[in-house]
């Protein structure tokens, strides 16, 4: 039996496992309501997350083409991005995979020789981890450069009020003449 169909088997408890651990890093009633509530519409977030974990999972198991694990990695890294998570909080939980993926099948890797399987499918996990970092990265850039447009036209309104700030018209281009 391969490392693949091994982990595929298990796929609903590894993904469950792994998302418990993405919701724990929330407050305590957050935690419950993402937990709780099955109602996509009711909780997005949630919902969100779990579908991007499952495909997450596939990808790993397959290829893992760059553009499919950043289709299902961005909704996740947004949110979190905009959340009060500092970059190893945010994008950590793409790592804890690998011990979620060690505890279900540790007896399974060593009695089938699967270790460098595993190696293989942790350096993905790897590169997976760093995908979610450049997402996260970007996004927060996103949001610095937002605050800071926004700091500057609050300033430009403030000083046009105050009267510190005026317009020059357009038919007295001579320069000279002032």
């Amino acid at each position: 039996m391969s490392l693949e169909s091994l982990l595929a088997q298990r796929k609903k408890n590894i993904v469950r496992k792994w998302f418990d651990l993405v919701v724990e890093t929330y407050p305590e009633d957050t935690l419950k309501f993402l937990k709780s509530q099955k109602d996509p519409f009711a909780n997005p977030v949630g919902n969100t997350t779990i579908r991007g974990l499952r495909a997450l999972f596939d990808e790993l198991l397959s290829e893992m083409n760059y553009e499919t694990v950043t289709t299902f990695l961005d909704p996740i890294i947004r949110i979190r991005a905009v959340q009060d998570f500092s970059p190893s909080q945010a994008t950590g939980f793409v790592l804890s995979l690998k011990k979620i993926i060690r505890e279900n099948i540790e007896n399974e890797i060593y009695e089938n020789q699967m270790i460098n399987n595993l190696l293989q499918l942790e350096s993905k996990i790897d590169e997976l981890s760093l995908i979610a970092f450049n997402i996260y990265m970007k996004c927060r850039e996103k949001i610095y450069q937002l605050k800071a447009n926004e700091a500057g036209k609050r300033t430009f309104s403030a000083f046009k009020r105050a009267g510190l700030i005026a317009e020059i018209p357009e038919d007295e281009t001579d320069l000279n003449n002032l």
